[in-house]
């Protein structure tokens, strides 16, 4: 069998479920009207499966179709009731990946750091200092003092007086476990510790539009926004 004609035994559109969502592959090389139909085809038999369903369109790699998404986007969230349509993610070239990944382990392999890591209470009356950042694993109890060029992480419960960025970085950020300080200072900005609540989740303090705001760590993650993981 030549590849032209296994070519035309393969259906022009191929369906499955990926995670939450739906994952369309489709052949622009065969007629729309025929891709368009299979499509329908498609999604008739899922019925109300389709509806809020994040719906991906993958040509392949092929090129030059938007016009053909752009039209099956349309039908589909009109007739069916999806929630988006969209391309997949492009995926980077391997030898970019492969330049991250041998950059990454050089910088483990030959980075000395100044990240301070304890293990252990932070009592009252004592204080820690570093010129990077720091990571506690245990508690933070009221009256200690904890004072970072970079961010504080406190894997436990933070019920002291914390400076991150010190002494003008505002991109620093404070997290704990519990977080319950008695004052928060992030660069040059002051700002007086929150009140003790009985709500036990995962919070930092970050700069934002010149005030210290708290958030939820679950919900915002402030490390999100970082693709590529970073030495400190």
């Amino acid at each position: 069998m030549t590849d032209e004609n296994q070519m035309k035994t393969e259906p022009p559109v191929k369906l499955k479920g990926v995670g939450g969502g739906l994952w369309i592959t489709i052949d622009p090389s065969r007629p729309e009207d025929l891709i368009k139909r299979e499509v329908k085809t498609l999604f008739e038999r899922l019925r109300n499966l389709a509806i809020n369903a994040e719906v991906v369109i993958d040509t392949g790699g092929a090129k030059g179709h938007e016009a053909l998404i752009k039209e099956l986007k349309t039908y589909l969230i009109e007739t069916f009731h999806v929630k988006t349509v969209k391309k997949p993610p492009e995926k980077r070239s391997v030898p970019v990946e492969r330049i991250r990944q041998r950059d990454l382990s050089r910088s483990f392999n030959h980075h000395r750091s100044d990240v301070m890591m304890l293990r252990g209470r932070v009592r009252s009356g004592q204080k820690i200092e570093s010129k990077k950042h720091i990571v506690i694993a245990g508690d933070v109890n009221p009256g200690a003092e904890i004072s970072a060029g970079g961010d504080i992480i406190v894997l436990g419960r933070l019920k002291g007086k914390v400076h991150a960025g010190v002494p003008d970085n505002h991109n620093s950020i404070i997290f704990a476990l519990e977080f319950n300080p008695t004052q928060v200072r992030i660069g040059s900005i002051t700002a007086a510790g929150v009140k003790e609540s009985s709500k036990s989740a995962a919070e930092f303090a970050s700069i934002d539009r010149e005030g210290i705001v708290v958030q939820d760590y679950l919900k915002v993650n402030p490390f999100g926004k970082i693709p590529w993981p970073e030495v400190i």
